[in-house]
């Protein structure tokens, strides 16, 4: 049955997370620049496209809203919520330019771009990349197994070992919730 296989295709692609120690790392890494980012007074920026897009979204409100509890928000933003802003660039310069011209009014050094990118080869994403080392912003990329064009232009980069779109972008969704969650409570231990 097609549900079971989906299913266990998503549980193969998180337990070969699991075993492969140098995501594990990769993953404690990125955890570890986003605080000191948010420490600085610097910000976590997020890319993507279609669904990534979505996913990008999803973790820029978990930072500036709240994970599992009530804290101040942290500084984050996916940089395609001003659709006057993207539909405009898109036709007057080109759609491989949204990223990249916002990240140059918007960004700083010290700040985190996150792109979230399945093929790891999307322009305006890799466009950003450029950006942000040219501007000293530390970059961040959520690939596929091949990490694509991505894996040369990321400090870090977290290529989750699939070639199969929908199982990578949902083991995206569970790192980005893992480094959401690890940055909260270091940065607002909870009480007991």
């Amino acid at each position: 049955m097609r549900i079971i296989e989906s299913i266990n295709q998503s549980i193969e692609t998180k337990q070969k997370i699991l075993d492969d120690s140098r995501l594990l790392q990769e993953i404690r890494n990125v955890v570890q620049v986003c605080i000191e980012a948010f420490c600085n007074g610097n910000k976590v920026i997020l890319c993507g496209n279609g669904g990534s897009a979505a996913d990008a979204q999803h973790l820029a409100a978990e930072f500036s809203g709240r994970f599992y509890y009530d804290r101040p928000p942290l500084p984050a933003e996916a940089l395609h919520v001003n659709t006057s802003y993207l539909t405009a660039v898109a036709n007057d310069y080109s759609f491989d330019e949204v990223y990249a011209r916002l990240l140059k009014g918007t960004g700083r050094e010290g700040d985190v771009l996150i792109g979230l990118s399945t093929s790891g080869n999307s322009k305006n994403i890799l466009n950003a990349l450029h950006v942000a080392n040219e501007t000293g912003i530390i970059t961040v990329g959520l690939t596929g197994e091949t990490g694509g064009k991505m894996r040369d232009l990321c400090d870090f980069l977290i290529n989750v070992p699939s070639s199969d779109t929908p199982r990578i972008q949902e083991a995206h969704i569970m790192i980005g919730h893992i480094i959401c969650e690890l940055v909260e409570s270091s940065l607002f231990p909870k009480e007991d």
